[in-house]
């Protein structure tokens, strides 16, 4: 998050994306914005505390906008910015990828049984 110099673009990708849920964070919010606990039902096995900072990291590095309302009780919710958006359409090929190597990778295992 944030460090001084790049090797490569990759490089400076990865480190905003860097952690086990930042990618399926973002895939989450790609649909609109969406409330904490929303996000998190929608990613089974993350924790309120990784959830909340990796949601910080997110906002901190310019992907994720989160908006408070004014209004009892509070709430909040989290969008993709621009560059949020641009990101997520840079992954798009990537998740495309990992579909393919999915399917082949049960097509190995079929073909193994």
């Amino acid at each position: 998050m944030g460090k001084q110099s790049y090797q490569c673009g990759v490089d400076a990708a990865v480190d905003v994306i860097d952690g086990k849920w930042k990618v399926l964070i973002l895939w989450a919010l790609d649909e609109g914005p969406r409330r904490f606990g929303e996000t998190r039902r929608l990613l089974p096995g993350i924790s309120e505390k990784v959830l909340a900072q990796q949601l910080r990291e997110l906002e901190t590095d310019g992907i994720v906008h989160r908006e408070v309302y004014d209004v009892v009780p509070p709430k909040v919710e989290y969008s993709l910015t621009a560059l949020g958006r641009d990101l997520y359409a840079a992954l798009a090929p990537l998740n495309a990828w990992g579909h393919r190597r999915i399917a082949l990778l049960e097509e190995q295992a079929e073909t193994a049984a």
